[in-house]
């Protein structure tokens, strides 16, 4: 089969693979349809990904369609079209025997520490795989379950509910994702970028405000926002080493602090900033079994995750995508690719 490989560094190319087999009773045997290019695809092409080997099979947002499986499976069958998580744990550790599987000791990531999605066929377990109603929601936007089960993620560890008020940093995919679910939620939500096309986008998604924060001063408008108090919310989905100690200074009293941010180094925070609001500081990693969750909104329509789609390549155009994603970043929101 055919699968999109990095090899190294800066080397990315179609390579022919072996096609995976069923090996055990509980696994389900894919082909995909289409998947969704992340930052960490990119960090894992520019080597600024610290998790990965190489050579690797990228890609951890994908979806396709059932052809076979395992003596024991029950759950999926033979022509079921399905989101895969990328998810893969021990069952053993303290953090999975606590429900939080997600942060397991020894957790795995298809496509970053496994080989991934990214091919014309690929193999998964049975428990992660989850059937997509396509008469409801349609087959080509199956890769977009995993990004929202990002952002569903992030509003229950931050436990956004109703009435809630929400800044989320950045209206990149993630962003958008966690803005659209808090929404759904019941929250008012404000958005921030330096890029007009992307707030523009997010408003047209549902953001109640929107904030260029190369235009606006974004301490006043939050203030305005909530009465001079501060936002009970922060999502930093920006991950920068300065993002962090401005969400803390944009955190009103007895706030909470949603962290998605994985690099290494360190921000400069007074533990001060954190103990004078006792402010929840709240770290959110991958999902922890929301696949269905975000399933069961799509097809409701309670999330439209349409408008998240801004461009699709065939998958034979890898580099042509990435590309447009690195020089053009106004231009895209998720970029995707067809393997059909």
């Amino acid at each position: 089969m055919k699968a999109i490989v990095v090899s190294k560094p800066y080397e990315i190319k179609i390579a022919d693979v072996e096609d995976p087999q069923i090996k055990s009773p509980d696994e389900v045997l894919i082909k995909v349809k289409n998947g969704g290019i992340c930052g960490s695809d990119i960090g894992i092409y520019t080597g600024e990904n610290s998790l990965a080997t190489y050579p690797k099979i990228i890609g951890h947002e994908f979806g396709g369609e059932v052809i076979e499986v395992g003596s024991g499976v029950t759950r999926v069958k033979v022509g079921d079209k399905v989101a895969v998580d990328p998810v893969r744990s021990c069952g053993n550790c303290y953090a999975c025997k606590n429900n939080r599987h997600n942060v397991c000791k020894s957790v795995k990531v298809t496509g970053v520490h496994l080989d991934g999605g990214f091919a014309q066929y690929v193999v998964a377990p049975e428990n992660a795989v989850y059937k997509v109603d396509t008469t409801k929601i349609s087959e080509d936007l199956l890769c977009l379950v995993e990004p929202y089960s990002i952002g569903m993620q992030v509003n229950y560890r931050g436990r956004i509910s109703e009435n809630d008020k929400v800044l989320v940093m950045g209206s990149g995919p993630i962003g958008i994702a966690v803005m659209q679910v808090a929404k759904y939620k019941g929250a008012s939500v404000i958005i921030t970028d330096i890029v007009d096309q992307r707030l523009e986008r997010a408003k047209d998604m549902g953001a109640d405000r929107t904030v260029n924060v190369l235009k606006e001063d974004l301490n006043q408008v939050v203030l305005e926002y909530t009465d001079g108090e501060g936002m009970p919310v922060v999502v930093d989905t920006v991950c920068s080493v300065k993002s962090f100690p401005q969400a803390l200074d944009l955190a009103c009293q007895a706030g909470r602090v949603l962290v998605l941010g994985l690099t290494n180094i360190p921000s400069e925070v007074a533990q001060v900033a954190i103990t004078k609001k006792e402010l929840d500081v709240i770290g959110s990693r991958l999902n922890n079994h929301r696949f269905a969750e975000v399933i069961e909104a799509f097809e409701s329509r309670a999330l439209n995750p349409e408008k998240m789609r801004t461009t699709t390549f065939h998958f034979t155009e890898i580099e042509k995508a990435i590309e447009l994603i690195q020089n053009h970043p106004e231009q895209v929101c998720k970029v995707t690719l067809n393997f059909d």
